[in-house]
């Protein structure tokens, strides 16, 4: 047993020092400049929450499957079709339904197509309708709409507390878009407030433009849907863009700042002109839309940008603007860029450089008095790149290592000589020159 016993803590040992090797060859690498293997990033298929749960929209309410709060399903719904769904509401908070509608790359959109979501209630009534459509960038991206049910003083039959339904359904040329196309569905929740919150929604902010951030971008890469969106700060980010594609990146707001934001195309090569050519669509922590810009490109540096937005506040949802009454909470908002597939065809095939520059004005504010924890409206998340920065030398790295050493049962004494013979290696390696390639 003794003899098994110091077998295991030697072979314990040397897994121990390889893992030590492999963080100390990581962190050699970036010392001379080399960056560390990551995994290619697709710019293809949109990429649904890897939790979705599979749901079949019913034809009619009768029998229709429910969507449950907090959860998010994936379905999907043809031309001409019409796909049910149920959900419980209480009489204690609002709600929201979102749909993301996800037409296959290679389909044809028109203007006007898109989907329609209608809330009713038990007796059939409608209580709110949303909808998202492709406008003058007629080719397939995903979009985003929802319908929402707020509790107001009026005591009408969409207030009561019960089972209703959400309808989605395609609108527009059924004709030009045939096949299916994928849903992806969430149903959020925001609690009741405590107290009465004000009703007038506000008319004064800062309207003038603020200037685009002038700092050096970031390396970055957006997601292919909403729940892989990189979670971005103020500032300015760099990608690459493949025509046809859409990226996605979420920025965390907080209660009372004003969003602004800018995303330019880079010079690249080839003649020709694309109309329409890149697309930057906003939307809420609820996936609801707020603002949607396109402008054209001809290969020359080019950029669109938002007009400026109202600060997030509770009231804005009493305004008769869309894109003001959107913006009604705290949280991630997220950007979503597209590029034409034209562009492939006018300009050459490849990817090409993006960079958005990014805002976010004033401090945040308290949020509401909610009844309860309300985590999808606030902007809690520390924002960082896509992929995490390096631990800055003698950080924590050290006594990561350590323990990780300590965890196969090593003693100090074994862990000293352990370590200063790794840093020789290291050492070494560190004075060999970086070979190209």
């Amino acid at each position: 047993m003794t003899n098994q016993r110091g077998k295991g803590r030697a072979a314990a040992a040397v897994a121990a020092l390889c893992t030590l090797a492999a963080f100390q060859g990581q962190g050699a690498e970036a010392a001379n400049g080399q960056q560390p293997h990551r995994p290619y990033r697709a710019d293809g298929p949109y990429r649904y929450e890897p939790h979705a749960q599979p749901v079949t929209g019913a034809a009619t309410g009768q029998g229709a499957p429910q969507l449950a709060p907090g959860a998010v399903y994936r379905s999907a719904v043809g031309p001409g079709a019409k796909a049910y769904f149920q959900v419980d509401l209480g009489g204690t908070g609002d709600a929201y339904v979102s749909a993301v509608a996800v037409p296959k790359a290679d389909t044809k959109v028109a203007f006007g197509d898109g989907i329609e979501l209608t809330l009713q209630d038990r007796d059939g009534n409608t209580c709110d309708t949303g909808r998202a459509v492709f406008g003058p960038p007629e080719y397939p991206r995903p979009i985003a709409a929802y319908v929402s049910r707020g509790l107001t003083r009026n005591r009408t039959s969409c207030q009561a507390a019960g089972r209703y339904s959400v309808l989605v359904q395609r609108i527009g040329d059924a004709a030009s878009a045939p096949g299916e196309w994928g849903l992806e569905l969430r149903h959020t929740r925001e609690p009741r407030l405590t107290a009465d919150a004000p009703t007038n929604a506000p008319t004064h902010w800062a309207t003038a433009t603020p200037p685009a951030p002038s700092s050096a971008a970031h390396t970055v890469h957006g997601g292919t849907g909403f729940a892989d969106a990189p979670r971005l700060s103020g500032g300015a980010w760099r990608d690459t863009l493949r025509p046809g594609a859409t990226l996605f990146y979420r920025v965390p707001v907080g209660w009372g700042q004003q969003m602004s934001a800018t995303a330019e195309l880079g010079r690249a090569g080839g003649s020709g002109y694309v109309a329409q050519a890149i697309d930057l669509q906003l939307y809420n922590p609820a996936l609801g839309p707020v603002a949607d810009v396109y402008t054209g490109y001809d290969g020359k540096p080019a950029s669109v940008a938002f007009q400026p937005l109202a600060p997030v506040a509770y009231e804005n949802r009493y305004s008769t603007s869309g894109p003001v009454g959107a913006l009604r909470f705290g949280g991630d908002h997220y950007l979503a860029v597209s590029l034409s597939p034209q562009v492939a065809r006018t300009l050459g095939p490849g990817t090409y450089p993006v960079t958005l520059r990014l805002g976010v004005r004033g401090e945040a504010k308290p949020g509401p008095a909610y009844e309860g924890a309300a985590p999808d409206f606030a902007a809690t998340g520390r924002a960082t790149a896509h992929a995490p920065a390096a631990a800055p030398p003698g950080h924590d790295g050290g006594s990561t290592r350590m323990r990780l050493l300590a965890a196969a049962g090593i003693g100090t004494g074994t862990l000293l000589v352990l370590w200063l013979g790794v840093r020789t290696l290291v050492a070494r390696r560190r004075a060999q020159p970086v070979r190209p390639g």
